[in-house]
């Protein structure tokens, strides 16, 4: 299985044998406050990885696990709504067992995914208004609204801003 790392975690696509985790973050009030709810039942979970992997397969989403580099999971992101020119990403969550650098570097190597492995030179984004730490986030990367509704703001970023905030950034994580 295909793995991509930085220096204290690494992402992986997600399997069946992952839906306990999952379901573990996403059903966590802690976690999830921002994520839109889902089936609570462990079958419902799996078979929705199952359909999943096809759209996987046809280039048309891609959801990872977060791990330490030891193996143990930490979160979730995904890749999804990809459009001629974007790609946007989420369902993003880090738990208790993340590591002090795991949300710069997932946020990194999803990015990288994107950018790199897919060939994007943007990404597009919305964040729920409430949701203060991961919109500060976005925006110390580069991040620029590029409008709003009553609940969300809608973002942009671009390679060469994500490149550009980043340079350097890698060697000080060592």
């Amino acid at each position: 299985m295909t793995s991509y790392k930085l220096k204290t975690v690494q992402i992986r696509l997600v399997e069946e044998r992952d839906a306990e985790f999952i379901l573990s973050c996403r059903l966590d009030d802690n976690l999830s406050t921002f994520l839109s709810k889902i089936d609570p039942d462990p079958a419902a979970q799996r078979l929705w990885i199952r359909k999943y992997k096809i759209s996987e397969q046809n280039g048309e989403q891609y959801y990872f696990i977060i791990e330490r580099l030891d193996g143990t999971p930490c979160g979730t992101i995904r890749i999804y709504d990809i459009l001629s020119d974007s790609f946007c990403w989420g369902s993003w969550i880090l738990n208790k067992d993340k590591t002090r650098y795991a949300a710069l570097e997932s946020a990194l190597l999803v990015y990288k995914f994107g950018f790199d492995i897919l060939g994007y030179q943007k990404s597009h984004f919305d964040v729920m208004k409430g949701n203060t730490k991961v919109i500060s986030f976005h925006k110390k990367m580069g991040a620029v609204v590029v409008s709003e509704d009553d609940d969300n703001y809608y973002f942009e970023i671009s390679k060469s801003k994500v490149t550009q905030m980043t340079s350097g950034l890698l060697e000080k994580i060592a």
